[in-house]
């Protein structure tokens, strides 16, 4: 398996959206009962029954994004955690799981992602834009996950559905680019953007029917098409602006 560690294309501004965001997603994680930092959340069982409570609360759940309510939280879990007393806006958890991550590996896998094709989405879209599309990528994503699985109350976490919409951007933006990958143990190889994030698409694709996963496929399916065709109308958008204020000059 091939680790990326950065694009062939070098960024024309300081990328500090994507800087803001990973920053933004360390600290979250740091915050939450699922890093072994949080020691006020307790150890052992304490911390489990925390951390299962703050999913549920601050999780986006498919149930609860398509009709509106908010939903008890499973018989298993109040069994072995005793009930939670939260209110909770369902619209507001589509945006709070986008910064959550169920430990540091899964944070550690979405940002290295994010770090690799996120300055060249920002360079190319503007700082404001791209701010704007990550978060409609993660709506986007989440969403469409509950719209496939309207009826499931297993809480979905993980900033991966609007990294994924990045990843769908950086194809379009930059099709003839190329990210400079490490093959363990020590050999570093430069791939076309396409066959990377082509074989990505590819392995999401093939894993839907994978039911003992808990990986959202569908959300980075549908991600990374929105990724895809927010670009693609930004590109159009593009040439109409240049000309636009060429005329007017």
């Amino acid at each position: 398996m091939a680790l990326p560690l950065y694009d062939s294309q070098p960024a024309r501004r300081v990328p500090w959206v994507t800087y803001l965001l990973v920053a933004a997603n360390v600290v979250v994680f740091l915050l939450t009962p699922m890093a072994n930092f949080s020691s006020w959340y307790g150890d052992g069982r304490v911390r489990e029954c925390n951390a299962a409570r703050f999913t549920f609360e601050h999780g986006a759940v498919p149930k609860e994004l398509t009709t509106g309510r908010q939903q008890p939280m499973p018989a298993e879990v109040t069994a072995h955690c005793g009930a939670a007393d939260f209110d909770k806006a369902p619209w507001v958890s589509a945006f709070s799981s986008m910064f959550l991550h169920s430990g540091a590996l899964h944070l550690l896998g979405n940002l290295v992602a994010l770090f690799v094709v996120g300055m060249g989405v920002e360079d190319r879209l503007g700082r404001w834009r791209y701010l704007l599309a990550y978060l409609l990528f993660g709506l986007v994503s989440v969403y469409g996950f509950a719209y496939v699985s309207p009826d499931s109350t297993t809480p979905l976490i993980g900033a991966s559905g609007a990294i994924a919409g990045v990843l769908g951007a950086y194809l379009v933006l930059n099709p003839r680019g190329r990210i400079v990958s490490l093959v363990p143990p020590v050999i570093v190889i430069r791939l076309p953007v396409w066959v990377v994030l082509g074989y990505w698409f590819v392995l999401q694709w093939l894993s839907l029917g994978d039911t003992e996963s808990n990986v959202a496929y569908v959300a980075h399916i549908a991600g990374f098409l929105a990724g895809m065709g927010f670009a693609a109308l930004a590109r159009q958008a593009g040439p109409s602006r240049r000309l636009a204020a060429l005329s007017r000059g």
